[in-house]
């Protein structure tokens, strides 16, 4: 973990009608001093979008050839690799010569937009990439619910997102932007 990461202890809770995933996970997330609660949550809504027994929170942030998030297989090959941000088209090239199926992430509203302008047409030779993105008024309300200790409960339908936290509901609608071939 990251030399002074704040750490997060979260429940999560996932019920994923469209995978037909149910399942639980204690995680221990490690925030990088330099890392929002808005990208915080959002890791974590992406781990929960691509839940698995294999699924792991990498170092993040404190590393540079590493995803937020990756998938092993038992032989140690990459089948997962999951960013989050706005990464260059060389490292969405490399993720992709890396891992069977890379998800990205964009977020940042109106950033966000113009970075998928501009590199969305370089994307199209990479069948096994996916980018997904979610709005300004999503991420902003999801980073509210940020908290050290978490009970976060996610009901994934139709690919619409419910996350509840306590007494609170935020409802995330992920925007595909580009869908693996």
């Amino acid at each position: 973990m990251a030399q002074n990461a704040t750490i997060y202890k979260v429940e999560l809770s996932i019920s994923d009608m469209d995978r037909h995933y149910y399942e639980t996970h204690k995680l221990t997330v490690a925030k990088h001093p330099s890392e929002t609660d808005e990208r915080l949550m959002l890791r974590i809504i992406a781990f929960a979008l691509n839940a698995h027994e294999n699924l792991e929170m990498t170092k993040g942030l404190s590393t540079d050839d590493e995803p937020d998030i990756w998938q092993k297989s038992l032989s140690g090959e990459l089948d997962v690799w999951v960013a989050l941000g706005l990464p260059s088209e060389k490292v969405m090239r490399q993720s992709c010569s890396k891992a069977d199926k890379v998800i990205v992430y964009p977020y940042g509203g109106r950033t966000a937009e113009m970075w998928w302008e501009k590199i969305k047409n370089n994307t199209t030779r990479f069948e096994n990439l996916q980018v997904v993105s979610f709005s300004e008024k999503d991420t902003d309300a999801l980073a509210k619910l940020a908290s050290r200790s978490m009970r976060l409960q996610i009901n994934i339908q139709d690919g619409d997102v419910m996350v509840s936290a306590d007494d609170s509901i935020v409802y995330v609608t992920p925007l595909k932007w580009k869908s693996a071939a």
